[in-house]
């Protein structure tokens, strides 16, 4: 599923404030960022006001050149077979409402400017929150921002991890900067890392009234750049020393798995990216979306129906999932097809054995036609099923309109 949240960076820590306030700072910021990365900055940073209208127009702007109507709609209709997000839900109104909401300043790197928006009171929290910003104006000075996110759009989990690598390096940054101003090391404090991400995990629930009432999924999808992309940029730098703000755009983590475990990252281990499951009558259904399933869609899929608890120990041993989305050409019914590979047999039929969980929760109507300890198949809401073991991966099926051949 391409990801939503790459529009813009830094929504969560952002506040507004005056230009004749909070650009003074500017200059002092630069050399601290610096001075703490070994990268210097190659040009000033444009920057301008934007007020509340224009910023709405501007996402809008940006909502249409990213998700384009045939895409947004795959992308919700994927979410809502998964399970990840209820039948009701919309996904452009939803992302729209969101960036509106908590959007107040923010770095774009295709116009490669720097936008706050109109009103507030200058103060340190604003000028903490500009940290963050420049820290994404001098990364893209260097690695091309743009070009790195595109690149990562090849593969769905690919893409939240660069997001993390993003947005996980200017929080990390902007707290260094604040141990430097006050005479400390320019670093993060590990008592100061945890303290962030259980900020970062709280704050958007607390301010933030569309946030919290959007599905689980799409909160966790919002926050993981900044929490878990913090403690990725943290555990790389304390490996790499300051290497890592270079190291983590040259060669990108691979999936959001890499963040979760960074030493997965560090020991240059890969992701396997199983095939979908072949659809029968294939040349009946054209394919409307495929992509990528990582850890954090399992951990989340896996929390929704079971525990929470349950979901983030299981989903830390899937080696990579991927999805294909059909629809046939002359009924118009979706079918969705996800392979997902596990570490271990064990990892793998307990995944299977969950799954039954999931489809009881994410459906209103299940009937299991017949059932082995490797296959299981029968009718949901969305249609007929067949879910299955092939050695570690576990296939799923789910859609089609008859008993499955």
């Amino acid at each position: 599923m391409k990801r939503f949240c790459s529009l813009l960076a830094a929504w969560v820590l952002i506040t507004p404030a005056p230009a004749q306030d909070l650009f003074a700072n500017i200059g002092r910021i630069k050399e601290g960022l610096s001075a703490i990365t070994g990268l210097a900055f190659k040009h000033d940073v444009p920057y301008a006001l934007i007020n509340k209208d224009q910023l709405h127009h501007y996402l809008e702007q940006r909502l249409h050149e990213t998700m384009k109507p045939d895409d947004v709609h795959a992308e919700e209709l994927t979410l809502k077979m998964l399970g990840l997000v209820p039948a009701d839900f919309d996904l452009r109104k939803n992302t729209l409402d969101l960036l509106t909401e908590q959007a107040a300043a923010f770095y774009d790197y295709n116009q490669k400017k720097l936008f706050v928006l109109e009103g507030g009171g200058g103060g340190d929290e604003e000028r903490v929150a500009l940290v963050h910003e420049l820290a994404h104006a001098l990364a893209d000075q260097h690695f091309h921002l743009a070009k790195y996110i595109h690149d990562g759009m090849r593969s769905d989990d690919s893409a939240t991890a660069r997001q993390a690598v993003m947005e996980g390096q200017a929080t990390w940054l902007m707290a260094a900067y604040i141990s430097r101003e006050g005479g400390g090391k320019p670093e993060v404090p590990e008592s100061v890392l945890e303290l962030m991400k259980k900020s970062i995990e709280g704050s958007a629930a607390q301010q933030y009234p569309v946030f919290t009432q959007a599905p689980l999924y799409i909160r966790e999808s919002l926050v993981f750049p900044y929490a878990q992309g913090l403690a990725f940029q943290d555990a790389v730098f304390r490996k790499l020393g300051t290497e890592a703000f270079s190291e983590v755009f040259v060669r990108p983590p691979a999936s959001s798995g890499q963040i979760l475990h960074p030493e997965r990252y560090l020991g240059h281990g890969g992701a396997i990216m199983p095939n979908p499951p072949p659809l029968p009558e294939s040349r009946e259904f054209r394919k409307l979306a495929d992509g990528t399933l990582g850890e954090l869609d399992f951990r989340v899929l896996l929390s929704l129906y079971t525990t929470a608890e349950e979901g983030e120990a299981w989903a830390a041993h899937l080696a990579g999932g991927s999805y294909e989305l059909f629809e046939h050409k002359r009924e118009k019914f979706p079918v969705l097809g996800v392979a997902s590979t596990w570490d271990s047999p064990e990892s793998a039929h307990k995944y299977f054995d969950d799954y039954r969980k999931v489809m009881r929760g994410k459906w209103k109507k299940l009937e299991i036609a017949s059932e082995t300890p490797e296959r299981v198949e029968g009718q949901g809401d969305p249609g007929y099923f067949r879910v299955w073991i092939d050695g570690l991966t576990v296939n799923q099926i789910e859609g089609w309109k008859t008993p499955l051949p």
